[in-house]
């Protein structure tokens, strides 16, 4: 599986519109005249928001609590792990997109410290 982290740590390789958009690092998204994470990872020349010293900041994607665990992990755990920890995950039942929407399993979540145990072991709360 290709490793297509979005630079605000969103895994565009799971998402339901995959088959049509390759994710914000392969020019796909049409976002990149207002998304905040997007333009300051480009003009920091960083690959993502985990690489950046003032991770995490306000704003933008990282907003989203499953989008800062993600980009978290990454930091963490680097973005190969993510990815193949989402892997096994949805191997394993977890559902990263409900059908027909942009929600699944990991926002069901109230801390990054719970969205990180599940990407780690695979096992709801």
């Amino acid at each position: 599986m290709m490793n297509n982290i979005a630079y605000c740590g969103l895994a565009c390789c799971f998402c339901l519109e995959n088959k049509t958009c390759p994710g914000c690092q392969a020019g796909g998204c049409d976002i990149h005249g207002w998304c905040k994470n997007y333009n300051c990872c480009l003009d920091k020349g960083i690959v993502g928001c985990w690489e950046c010293a003032d991770f995490p900041c306000q704003g933008g994607m990282l907003d989203k609590l499953r989008i800062r665990a993600f980009a978290r992990f990454a930091k963490e755990y680097g973005t190969g792990e993510l990815t193949k920890c989402l892997l096994k995950n949805k191997e394993n039942g977890i559902v990263y997109h409900y059908d027909g929407q942009h929600v699944g399993d990991y926002d069901n979540y109230k801390t990054e410290e719970e969205i990180i145990e599940m990407i780690k072991t695979g096992v709801k709360l």
